[in-house]
């Protein structure tokens, strides 16, 4: 189960970063933070993702290098560095919000994440959840990583709600 706090503070920097038209933006390098990194990045979020230390890495460290392996000298400076889009001026990613909070874990089976995609509000472990409008997506944290939720239904795999993002 994902670190609920962690996604937490990452979906309000994002929203932050991508508020301040900033290009490029890190967040701490851990498990969850880089599952759900790559599943925004599948689902065009972002444009790039980079592993490096506390200083953001310039673009030919980005094409040419490989990231930077992660040892135990090296673990606590770690960061994910995230390349943000823009479409007309318009950051891609406008809103991040977590939908399950450390006090309030909302699970959704199979079925209800069929009604959410539709759009339908639905009622899930944990409490009630609205459902997705055009140009949302919303991410579940399963037993195969990461997925949006669309991905969730194609692979049959209910789980975690982690936040919703459009």
């Amino acid at each position: 189960m994902p670190s609920v706090t962690n996604i937490a503070n990452m979906c309000s920097h994002l929203q932050n970063a991508s508020k301040a038209r900033l290009g490029i933006t890190s967040v701490k390098n851990c498990k969850y933070n880089l599952q759900l990194a790559l599943a925004l990045h599948r689902s065009g979020f972002f444009s790039t993702i980079y592993r490096s230390g506390p200083h953001p890495p310039t673009l030919e460290q980005m094409v040419s290098e490989p990231p930077v392996q992660v040892t135990n000298a090296n673990v606590a400076t770690m960061r994910l560095w995230l390349g943000l889009k823009y479409w007309d001026g318009k950051p891609v990613l406008g809103k991040a919000n977590a939908i399950s909070t450390p006090k309030r874990l909302m699970t959704a089976n199979i079925a209800e994440l069929a009604r959410l995609a539709r759009g339908f509000p639905t009622k899930v472990d944990g409490g009630v959840v609205p459902g997705l409008n055009l140009g949302e997506c919303m991410f579940v944290s399963t037993s195969k990583g990461m997925l949006e939720v669309r991905e969730a239904l194609a692979k049959k795999q209910g789980g975690l709600l982690v936040c919703r993002v459009s």
